[in-house]
């Protein structure tokens, strides 16, 4: 039978769940390998922000709220709203952060207002058990979802297609990166950048509204 949406975000919340239960609100909880390799994903991402101070902001997959907490030593000015499947995630970056007066969390799949800017990190790897074909058409479904809510802009991240073979999984989804910047080039704006070149096996794509 023929997985829903539903169910594919249930595992989704599920997997990410346990990795926090396991190893709490650090890099690891939300599946990567450390702070580092985090904060090098959050300057590709943010760099969809160049030149602005002062903005707002929805994280689509915030998890603990790592993101906020960057920047928010940034010395900018925003407003941020982060959204996670797992409920677990939200109850977790609400304990860190529910008394800042510019964020707010919420459990959900989708942001629930337009910003200027949207980010989504890590939310397009872990696809379990569900076929390309339809781990495709969720991850094009939730490129329409951050174009509709972003003003300015839009960035994400994915493993890459180009991975070495031998450190691939079969849980995990490489995206073909040429495809996507031709999608984002074709559908969204002509101002797109793709970002292959930061030493991860993944790559960031930015797309810049006129």
């Amino acid at each position: 039978m023929q997985k829903t949406k539903t169910d594919l975000l249930d595992e989704v919340a599920q997997y990410y769940s346990g990795k926090l239960a396991e190893f709490g609100e650090t890099p690891r909880g939300v599946d990567w390998n450390g702070e580092a390799s985090q904060h090098l994903r959050f300057d590709q991402l943010m760099r969809i922000a160049e030149g602005s101070d002062t903005f707002s902001i929805n994280d689509l997959g915030c998890g603990y709220g790592a993101m906020f907490d960057y920047l928010s030593v940034d010395g900018r000015s925003i407003s941020y709203a982060g959204f996670d499947v797992a409920q677990s995630m939200v109850d977790a970056a609400c304990r860190r952060f529910g008394a800042a007066p510019n964020a707010r969390f919420v459990q959900g799949d989708a942001p629930d207002a337009v910003a200027d800017f949207g980010v989504a990190s890590g939310i397009f790897n872990v696809r379990n058990n569900t076929p390309d074909d339809a781990w495709q058409a969720y991850f094009e479904a939730t490129l329409d979802v951050l174009d509709s809510t972003s003003r300015k802009g839009f960035a994400f991240n994915c493993l890459t297609s180009w991975s070495d073979a031998d450190k691939m999984r079969d849980y995990l989804y490489y995206a073909d990166p040429c495809r996507l910047f031709e999608l984002c080039k074709r559908k969204y704006s002509r101002n797109v950048a793709l970002l292959h070149d930061y030493q991860l096996y993944e790559f960031t794509i930015l797309v810049r509204k006129a």
